[in-house]
């Protein structure tokens, strides 16, 4: 009887936290089918994965120790390879794409994660280990609460980072229906100023294997203009590709005049709206850049999926980075950054003089 009763409230326990979890991941698939560009839906699945990872642990049981245990090593040797990983990536970066302030990016936040978790660890052992009372005007004090502000920065702004890549990879692991009827595809810089680079000849290949996947081959739009160093339009670049793949030139619409992201997508808009029948439209960019390209769709009032292609794996560190500075630099977002972060150190400053 004894046993009947101390499992009883256990279970209801486990009820709760797994009804929890389900709702979270309710909410979640509905603000994702509602607006899979909203931001909200980057913080809505680290929760529901947070959820989710609690729920799991209630049923270990007798391993719950273990297995909470093993997570925490687990996140600690993370922390710890991170910066080594981003440092390593970015002197890769360097030398195989060339020295500019974009391929800083992986190096640059390697280095800040770095000195974070050093002053982290400095701000919880220097008093310590040199006996210092917590007296307030104590010098190592003040330095001990200093590298405490500057690790919890870092580490707030390292979890931000983190929900953010999470999103972008979750965006392309989620099925996607087929049946399209126009797919888009984002020029890129050409080289020599007519050849497609590698970047580019992935997001064309990419719309290639959409493009013979698709029940009912789609009409695709390679979109681009000609910048000030290229002899061709991007588009035009692109549509050779194409044709030179077997895809049938009545299958391709080139949209040559813009010379930004958000041109490409209201340029095909524009000559999507003016054809006839069904318009059921992804588009195709590199898999580190479609939720930005979603959000831009939103902005017009165009309805698509996201598909991402292929990049190589020492150069998506630094354009994920880059991709996270850019959906910040909006006014809003930018806000919402700073203002959670005040509300991080409030706690802090408080505890420092209570």
């Amino acid at each position: 009887m004894e046993s009947r009763g101390g499992e009883r409230p256990d279970i209801m326990l486990n009820a709760v936290y797994c009804s929890i979890a389900l709702l979270s991941w309710a909410v979640l698939i509905i603000s994702f089918i509602t607006d899979r560009s909203r931001y909200r839906n980057c913080y809505l699945l680290a929760l529901t994965l947070a959820l989710t990872f609690f729920a799991i642990t209630f049923f270990a049981g007798d391993y719950q120790k273990a297995v909470l245990s093993f997570t925490l090593i687990t996140m600690i040797l993370v922390l710890l390879v991170v910066p080594l990983f981003l440092i390593c990536n970015g002197i890769l970066m360097l030398k195989r794409e060339g020295r500019s302030a974009a391929n800083l990016l992986s190096l640059g936040l390697g280095l800040i994660i770095g000195l974070g978790e050093i002053a982290t660890a400095a701000a919880v052992l220097l008093p310590q280990f040199a006996g210092v009372q917590w007296e307030i005007d104590h010098p190592l004090v003040k330095v001990s609460r200093f590298s405490m502000f500057v690790g919890v920065s870092v580490m707030y702004f390292s979890a931000s980072f983190v929900v953010f890549m999470l999103y972008c990879v979750f965006l392309q692991i989620i099925p996607k229906k087929r049946d399209f009827d126009y797919v888009i595809i984002h020029g890129a810089g050409l080289l020599e100023g007519e050849k497609v680079s590698r970047l580019l000849a992935d997001r064309l290949d990419k719309a290639i294997e959409v493009y013979h996947k698709d029940p009912t081959p789609p009409v695709l739009i390679p979109s681009g203009g000609r910048g000030d160093d290229e002899k061709i339009s991007e588009a035009a670049a692109m549509e050779k590709y194409l044709l030179e793949k077997g895809i049938p030139a009545g299958k391709i619409i080139i949209e040559d005049r813009s010379a930004t992201t958000f041109e490409n997508l209201e340029n095909s808009k524009a000559i999507i709206d003016a054809q006839e029948g069904s318009r059921y439209i992804a588009l195709v960019t590199s898999n580190y850049h479609v939720y930005r390209a979603l959000r831009y769709c939103r902005k017009i009032g165009l309805r698509c999926v996201g598909i991402g292609s292929r990049v190589a794996l020492y150069y998506w560190p630094s354009a994920l980075i880059r991709e996270y500075i850019a959906i910040h630099a909006e006014k809003k977002h930018l806000f919402y950054l700073i203002a959670g972060w005040i509300l991080c150190m409030i706690p802090l400053f408080l505890s420092y003089y209570s």
